[in-house]
């Protein structure tokens, strides 16, 4: 186990601006193949999961590129950003005027990506260390989720939390980059991003990103 995950983020990162949200520095691996081959040899010897807090998904790129860019969804409201990873989406909602925002993720290794990533962009982030399709979604006012449709068990399990938090009264954000497992039924497309990434991460070096409303 990693004694340290502050510490190991620091060495295995350095601080760029996600190309579609330039506002906004994140601590990023340079390359995927290293910090990956890492973390898979370390998995048993270690307890770490796949970094994926170490990269920003085209799918969060683009959600953060649309709350930046409308900020009245978010500006005082209370947000949860679930599947958090780098924390991008929640770092993102907070700097457009969110009452407070939280992160969700079953890696517990976010929590010092997250808490690292929000101090170097100046705004306070929570974070829990849980899986939250096990009970009831929380009263927020508005989740955030981007990048939830590349395992088709777990986007129907999401899909349906999703539809359950709609039901009570929160606004639902979905960021994704057409995904297999993507189901656009009973979503509003609100906006679309050509996405640069990188073919280590994404088939395609630029990604069509959209951004839809549950309703």
């Amino acid at each position: 186990m990693i004694d340290d995950p502050r510490g190991f983020i620091l060495a295995n990162t350095r601080l760029q601006r996600p190309p579609h949200t330039p506002e906004l520095i994140l601590h990023l691996a340079d390359e995927v193949t290293p910090i990956w081959k890492l973390t898979e040899e370390a998995l048993g010897e270690l307890g770490l999961d796949p970094p994926f807090w170490a990269f920003a998904w085209s799918g969060g790129q683009g959600l953060a590129r649309y709350v930046l860019d409308h900020p009245q969804c978010v500006a005082g409201k209370r947000v949860l950003d679930f599947a958090t990873g780098s924390g991008l989406v929640a770092i993102a909602a907070m700097t457009a005027g969110a009452a407070q925002a939280t992160g969700c993720d079953i890696d517990g290794f976010c929590a010092a990506a997250v808490a690292l990533n929000a101090e170097a962009n100046g705004v306070e982030v929570g974070f829990i260390h849980a899986d939250l399709l096990d009970a009831l979604p929380p009263p927020v006012d508005v989740i955030l989720a981007g990048d939830i449709a590349y395992e088709k068990p777990l986007a129907a399990r999401v899909r349906a939390w999703l539809r359950q938090a709609h039901a009570a009264g929160t606004q639902v954000l979905i960021g994704d980059p057409h995904r297999t497992y993507f189901d656009p039924e009973g979503l509003e497309p609100l906006a679309e991003y050509q996405v640069e990434t990188t073919r280590e991460l994404e088939d395609f070096a630029v990604k069509r990103s959209g951004v839809w409303r549950m309703i």
